[in-house]
Parts: structure tokens; sequence; C-alpha cells
């Protein structure tokens, strides 16, 4: 099944930083967004996510760095900020699903996944707030309500098993079969799906929406 998105947003004067924008749902978000007409500052661990700014456009940046580390995000904000003045949209999209048995996970990778889906968000979402509440507005995807009377929206996507390669490999074979017949719609999520429900939570008509978990899950959580 084909997904090709048709909603129409202008953002054509938001910068918007993602993270984890190098493959997956990210670089999916990131595409939305530049074909939205936004200004890109995308961010990875990978030294493809230079190359892959570039590509979408003269106008966007790409950052190498690691969103779990401290220094790292500030130094990546700081830059970030420098470039383009401001930042409109945060899109913490980052993460890590290490595969293994519980038995056998080792503690240190155990460690490193809280570090990047927990703590990354975190230190990411603090970097750039200061900017964002300066100026009396924002969106996040994440969660959270701290920011909202201050103009800072904050809501999170909950998605279902998505058909990135992460996503396929964790849930191939028979254990991915019976996934998708325990999902209402028998399928798993595409990524520009997923991509749409955050563009949404980040327009300007999503205004009244703050401290939401949008759920993408085909209806599974209904049954």
């Amino acid at each position: 099944m084909s997904f090709k998105p048709n909603a129409s947003y202008d953002f054509s004067d938001a910068v918007v930083v993602i993270t984890g924008a190098a493959a997956g749902i990210g670089q999916q978000v990131a595409e939305q967004f530049a074909a939205a007409g936004a200004t890109l500052a995308l961010i990875d661990r990978s030294e493809s996510i230079v190359d892959i700014a570039s590509n979408l456009g003269a106008v966007h940046r790409g950052w190498i760095a690691d969103i779990s580390d401290p220094e790292s995000v500030a130094t990546t904000a700081n830059k970030i900020l420098s470039q383009f003045g401001h930042v409109d949209i945060l899109v913490n999209n980052a993460g890590i699903g290490p595969l293994a048995p519980a038995e056998d996970f080792p503690l240190e990778t155990w460690d490193k996944t809280m570090a990047v889906n927990l703590r990354g968000a975190f230190l990411v979402a603090r970097a750039f707030a200061p900017n964002m509440l300066a100026r009396g507005q924002g969106r996040i995807v994440n969660l959270a309500l701290e920011w909202g009377p201050r103009g800072v929206t904050v809501n999170a996507i909950s998605p279902t098993v998505v058909e990135t390669e992460l996503g396929l490999t964790g849930w191939a074979g028979e254990k991915g079969e019976r996934a998708r017949a325990a999902i209402p719609t028998r399928r798993f999520a595409k990524p520009a799906e997923i991509a749409c429900a955050i563009m949404y939570v980040a327009s300007r008509e999503a205004a009244m929406v703050n401290g939401a978990n949008l759920l993408i899950d085909g209806g599974y959580t209904i049954i």
C-alpha cells in the first residue's frame, strides 16, 4: 500500500529543528517540512545528515551531534541559533531501539537507550526552549504542559510499529504477522503518515493542542 501525503501546510516562515533526521521517520518529516517551505536545521549522529540537508535545498543545514551529551547539544543549539536567529519548531524524533532478549540485554545498551530516547529529548528541548519562550511562541513535539501559558505548546506522537528499517527488522516474520493481525487496520504505519501527524501538531492550526498524546496505532489501544 502506497501513501502520498497531500495535506497542505505553509511553513515558509518557520525554522524547524529535527533530531534523528538521517533516516526513517525523521527523514520523512524533514522532506515534508521542506516541501511545505520550512527552513530546516537537521541533527543526527550520522555524518550523512550534512548531505541530506543540502540535498533538500540550499537554505537547509545539517549538524552532527550526540543528543545524549549535554555539551554536544548546547554547542549544536548555539550554532543553529547563530545561523538562523531563532527556532519555531522542534521535532524530538531521535531514538534508538537495540534488539535483544531482556535476559541478555547489556546494561550499558539499556543506559544508552535511556540516554538518547529520554535524556536526549529533554536536553534538546531545554536547549531551544529559551529562544521560543523569549519570543512567546513555538512548537515542540514530545510532551509537557509547563510552557503552554507562554506560547510554546508541547505534544507527543505515539505510533504503532512504523515501516522503517528498524521497525521492519524488529517485527519481521511470524512475529510481525501476529502484530499486524492484532491491529484493527491490519497493517503497520507508513513513515509519511507519522510525518503528517507531526506537521499537524506543529502547525498554526494546532494552536489549541497542548499536552496531548496523539496515538497512531490503527486502533490497537481500543481493543
